[in-house]
C-alpha cells in the first residue's frame, strides 16, 4: 500500500512559507512607514547657478520654489531653464533618496527583480 504524499509540503516547506508571509507582512509594515517619511521629507533641487531652488517631498510632491532676485532680473527664458533645472535636481535626488531607501527595506529578501 503506498502512502499518500498529499500536496508535498513537507513541515520544513511549512516553516519557508510561514517565514516568507512574514517577511511580506514586514516589508508591507516598512513600506507603510516609509511612504508616511517620504511624504514628511523636504529634498531641494538648484539650477546650475543655484539662482533657483526647487522644494519637493521625498515622493515628489512640488513644495515649494526659491528664486533669487538675481535670477529676475536674466529674463523670461533663462529663468525658465533655471526653473527646469531646478526641478530636474530636486526630482533626481528624491527618485535617488527613493530607491536608495527601498533597497535599505527589502536587503536581505531576495525578491526577484528588487
Amino acid at each position: 500500500m503506498s502512502q499518500g504524499k498529499g500536496f508535498g509540503f513537507g513541515l520544513g516547506k511549512m516553516k519557508e512559507l510561514a517565514d516568507a508571509v512574514k517577511k511580506a507582512q514586514q516589508v508591507q509594515q516598512g513600506a507603510k512607514e516609509l511612504q508616511e517619511e517620504l511624504e514628511q521629507m523636504e529634498i531641494t533641487g538648484e539650477s546650475q547657478n543655484g539662482a533657483i531652488k526647487v522644494v519637493m517631498s521625498g515622493n515628489q510632491e512640488p513644495r515649494r520654489v526659491e528664486i533669487s532676485p538675481d535670477a529676475l532680473s536674466q529674463g523670461a527664458e533663462q529663468l525658465s531653464i533655471a526653473v527646469s533645472e531646478a526641478m530636474k535636481d530636486a526630482y533626481n535626488k528624491s527618485t535617488e533618496t527613493m530607491r536608495v531607501r527601498m533597497e535599505e527595506l527589502t536587503s536581505g529578501l531576495n525578491i526577484p527583480g528588487m
